[in-house]
């Protein structure tokens, strides 16, 4: 049997005297690719900074690919986890070329400067026509649409070959055209082969496709509940996450989420 991709045993993180996140326990198995559910400021961006290893734990046990968080070289580590998310699409130059981009996440860099190595640059080119996006590498960044610098920057993250794919509220910023063609490309990427564990992080139960397995749901920095989607998503567990009554629905074959009443408790 093997061991599981992640492992976390009573995570606990308080800062400045704020409990940021509490007892959180969970646990990921090869093969599982995974929704992380939650209003602003339920501690989904602290619990990703303790496991890409820049926010310290108060308390409890991180296992991230076999490696246990304090025991290993976290920034070796961290090569081996890909993340996606609005403040790396802040920090690219505007006259970067989308071949360089990509060849630049072997080395976690931004700004890459230099020329990448012949190898570096089959291997970018490759991914480019993984993410569907081949016709962009010569494109620069600032000419790019949203849609297709998601893309870049999920071969950006797989250069470097995760095993972990980590997507921080990925669809931010996305018209729903591209939202739509990005979460159709996601569900691609998700069945090839050596695909990473995707890990995706949104509060919205709209961008939940059937590719993704299970579900943690986070409130307060608490899990309220954690497992097979099919089970945890459900409209007591969505009125509970945001404090407000909702009733879940489906059309075709995705969620929808209607709003039928007012908080009954502070978000």
């Amino acid at each position: 049997m093997k061991p599981p991709v992640l492992e976390i045993c009573g995570l606990t993180i308080v800062r400045d005297g704020t409990r940021i996140l509490h007892d959180l326990s969970w646990r990921v198995e090869t093969g599982q690719h995974w929704v992380i559910l939650g209003a602003n400021g339920s501690g989904k961006t602290s619990l990703l900074s303790a496991l890409t290893g820049y926010l310290m734990p108060t308390a409890g046990d991180i296992t991230l690919l076999g490696q246990r968080y304090g025991e290993s070289d976290w920034r070796e580590l961290r090569t081996r986890v890909g993340l996606v998310s609005s403040s790396i699409r802040q920090l690219m130059a505007d006259t970067e070329p989308a071949l360089f981009t990509v060849a630049s996440g072997r080395y976690a860099m931004i700004d890459f400067w230099g020329t990448p190595s012949r190898a570096d640059r089959k291997r970018a080119k490759e991914l480019l026509q993984l993410v569907e996006c081949s016709h962009l590498a010569n494109r620069s960044w600032a000419v790019l649409s949203q849609g297709e610098r998601q893309r870049i920057l999920i071969a950006r993250a797989l250069m470097a070959r995760p095993q972990v794919l980590i997507l921080d509220e990925p669809c931010a910023g996305l018209d729903p055209v591209a939202r739509e063609h990005f979460l159709q490309f996601l569900d691609r990427l998700a069945v090839t082969p050596d695909s990473p564990t995707l890990l995706f992080v949104t509060h919205h139960v709209e961008e939940i496709t059937p590719v993704f397995s299970h579900a943690l749901m986070l409130r307060g920095g608490q899990v309220i509940a954690s497992g097979p989607r099919r089970k945890v998503l459900t409209s007591a567990n969505l009125t509970t996450l945001f404090g407000a009554r909702v009733s879940l629905g489906k059309r075709a074959g995705r969620h929808t989420l209607a709003v039928s009443g007012h908080s009954s408790h502070a978000m």
